[in-house]
C-alpha cells in the first residue's frame, strides 16, 4: 500500500576462509561495560553472561574512563527503571558506540540476537518484508527488493532512500539517521502476518512516500536458471546474492546449460547485493581459464593479495554478456569487473552500487560478531570502484511502466548477433 507523504590462491600473509563483502546486509528481511569495583558476574534470564570489570588491561592504563564510569554511576544510581539497565545491553551498546565513531557504516558490532539474523540472512531463510540496504554516504538505501516478495509487491524500488521506520506493534517510530545496519534489520524484521512502514525519500518526486508492507515467510534461492532467445538457445542464470549456497547452485545451473548445449550466457547480477567473496571467484572460474586473477585486495598496509581461480573453467568459450544495475554491489561488481576486463564481455544495463571494500566477520564471545572493514578490492587491472560503481557498455535504464525486460532483451539482441 502505497500513499503519498574454490579456494583460490590467496596470496596474504593470512588466509581469510570467510571473507564477506557485506551483503550490505542482504536484510532480506523476507533488510557500558561495568559496574561496582573489583567486578562481578552478570547474568539475567534471556541475556548473555558477560564479566564486568573496572580493571584495565597493562596496555590501557594511559586511557582516562573517568566519565565513562560517572555516567555509568549515575545511571545505576538515579535512573528510574531499574530493570531497564541490563548490564549486557549497557556493554553491547558501549561496545556498539565506540565500533560506530569510527565513522565506516560498514565496520559494525553485532549483539549475538543481531548476528543471529546476519547469519539467517547468508542461509536463506527469512520472516519479513523482502529488501536488501546499504548505505549511499551515511543515508539507508534500498539495494534492491528480493524478486516476488512483499517488498517489490508493495513498490518499493532500488535506490529508495528510508528515512523512517514505524511498526505500530513495535511501538517504534523512528527516523533513520544516525542508525546501523544491524539496527534497521532488527527494526525492519519481524514475525509473517505482521506490518512495517516505511518512509521514502524518492529520486524525482518532491514528496515522501509511505510504504507500508506486510512482512512474510521468504525462502530465497541463490542461482536461478531460465531459457531464452530464438529455440531458447540461452541460458538466462540469474545470480541473487553470494551466499553459503551458491557455488552448489550455480553448478546446478551449468551443467543444465550444459545439457541444453546452449549457445550463449546471459549472466544476470542485477540486484545482487554481494555477499562471500569466495563466491564471485567461484562463478567466474567457470569463464577463465585455470590460475586467472580475478581480484586484487589491498590492505591498510599497502600489501596486495591475488585471488585466484583453481579449476578448469566449463563455459570459457561461450558468448556471455553481463546484466548489472544500481542494486548490484561488492561481490557481484567483482564478477562484472573482472569478466569484462578479462574476457571482454559486455555489461548491460545501469551503473552498479559502488561498493569497493571488504569485511571480515570475527565471530566474539556468546555469539556477538564483528564485521570489520579490512582491505579495498580492485579488479584485475587495479581499479577500484568504491562510491564510482561500474559504467555499462550498453547503458539501458529499466523503465518501471513497461512489463517487457528491456536490459534483457537487449542482451538477447547482442547475443543473437554472436552466436
Amino acid at each position: 500500500m502505497i500513499k503519498s507523504f574454490s579456494l583460490p590462491k590467496i596470496r596474504l600473509q593470512s588466509l581469510r576462509k570467510a571473507i564477506l563483502i557485506a551483503l550490505l546486509i542482504v536484510v532480506s528481511f523476507t533488510g557500558g561495560y561495568f559496574t561496582g569495583f573489583g567486578g562481578f558476574r552478570a547474568q539475567l534470564e534471556g541475556f548473555p553472561k558477560v564479566i564486568i570489570t573496572r580493571e584495565l588491561p597493562p596496555d590501557k592504563q594511559t586511557l582516562d574512563f573517568g566519565l565513562f564510569w560517572r555516567v555509568w554511576d549515575i545511571l545505576q544510581a538515579q535512573h528510574l527503571d531499574k530493570e531497564g539497565l541490563i548490564p549486557s545491553e549497557l556493554v553491547y551498546g558501549a561496545i556498539s558506540g565506540m565500533v560506530g565513531a569510527v565513522g565506516d557504516p560498514y565496520t559494525v558490532f553485532l549483539s549475538p540476537g543481531e548476528n543471529k539474523v546476519i547469519q539467517e540472512d547468508l542461509q536463506g531463510n527469512f520472516q519479513g518484508v523482502g529488501i536488501q540496504i546499504g548505505f549511499k554516504g551515511s543515508r539507508l538505501v534500498v539495494i534492491a527488493p528480493l524478486p516476488d516478495t512483499p517488498a517489490e509487491k508493495a513498490g518499493l524500488k532500488a535506490g529508495d532512500f528510508i528515512v523512517g521506520i514505524k511498526d505500530e506493534a513495535k511501538g517504534i517510530d523512528r527516523g533513520t539517521e544516525g542508525i546501523t545496519l544491524p539496527e534497521a534489520v532488527q527494526v525492519i524484521r519481524g514475525p509473517a502476518g505482521t506490518k512495517v512502514t516505511l518512509l521514502i525519500a524518492r529520486e524525482g518526486q518532491d514528496e515522501l512516500v509511505e510504504i507500508e508492507v506486510v512482512r512474510a515467510k521468504i525462502e530465497v534461492s541463490s542461482v536461478e536458471v531460465s531459457y531464452v532467445g530464438e529455440g531458447q538457445n540461452i541460458a538466462h542464470i540469474k545470480i541473487l546474492k553470494f551466499a553459503g549456497e551458491t557455488l552448489r547452485e550455480w553448478q546446478n545451473a551449468v551443467r543444465s546449460a550444459e545439457a541444453r548445449q546452449v549457445k550463449g550466457v546471459i549472466l544476470d547480477i542485477r540486484n545482487n547485493p554481494g555477499g562471500f567473496l569466495q563466491g564471485a571467484v567461484d562463478v567466474a572460474a567457470d569463464f577463465v581459464e585455470n590460475d586467472t586473477v580475478i581480484v586484487v585486495e589491498e590492505e591498510a598496509s599497502g600489501e596486495r593479495g591475488e585471488f585466484r581461480t583453481d579449476r578448469v573453467g566449463r563455459l570459457t568459450n561461450t558468448p556471455t554478456v553481463i546484466l548489472l544495475n544500481g542494486g548490484s554491489a561488492s561481490a557481484s561488481e567483482i564478477l562484472a569487473g573482472a569478466l569484462r576486463e578479462i574476457k571482454g564481455f559486455q555489461i548491460v544495463g545501469e551503473k552498479s552500487f559502488g561498493k569497493g571494500t571488504i569485511q571480515e566477520p570475527q565471530q566474539l564471545d556468546n555469539g556477538a560478531a564483528l564485521h570489520i572493514t579490512v582491505a579495498r578490492w580492485l579488479t584485475p587491472s587495479n581499479v577500484s570502484v568504491d562510491d564510482g560503481g561500474l559504467e555499462p557498455d550498453v547503458i539501458i535504464e529499466d523503465n518501471p511502466d513497461t512489463e517487457e525486460d528491456e536490459q534483457l532483451l537487449k542482451a538477447i539482441e547482442i547475443l543473437s548477433i554472436s552466436i
